[in-house]
């Protein structure tokens, strides 16, 4: 689903990825307990933030856009300790953790900006947040070992 929200964008590619990465350890991995703790948080982001972007108030879009910053960094967790007991490579590490902390670094962004802000609009563009970046939105396939 393409928005014009670059973070609602990257983190529905990166629930993507998550959802494939889980599919591919019950299937060839036969590892159901961290996988699914994965799956629960990588795709909780993106949620959180189509929460946040229909948000009634400021604090209301702050406070959805802090439970996504909160479940990336969980994600990161997960993603850190299925390569840790080597399963995923670490091709397959680097490529889904980089998109992890790219999204952690706009969440973070995002949330300091409107908090220190009184004058920041983020939260009333709602699904036309534009982020200025000038990298595409994870470009390649969807996979989970390759961008």
């Amino acid at each position: 689903m393409k928005t014009n929200n670059v973070v609602a964008d990257k983190s529905f590619l990166f629930a993507i990825r998550v959802v494939r990465l889980y599919q591919h350890l019950i299937r060839n991995k036969h590892e159901y307990v961290l996988s699914k703790q994965l799956l629960k948080s990588g795709t909780s982001v993106g949620a959180n933030i189509r929460e946040a972007l229909r948000g009634q108030s400021r604090q209301d879009f702050v406070a959805k856009m802090n439970i996504s910053l909160k479940e990336i960094s969980e994600t990161g967790y997960w993603i850190e300790l299925l390569h840790k007991t080597n399963y995923i490579t670490d091709k397959e590490f680097q490529s889904i953790f980089s998109d992890c902390q790219e999204l952690g670094k706009l969440l973070t962004r995002i949330v300091k900006t409107t908090r220190e802000n009184p004058d920041c609009e983020l939260w009333i563009l709602n699904c036309e947040l534009i982020w200025p970046s000038t990298t595409p939105i994870f470009s390649g396939c969807c996979c989970f070992c390759c961008r």
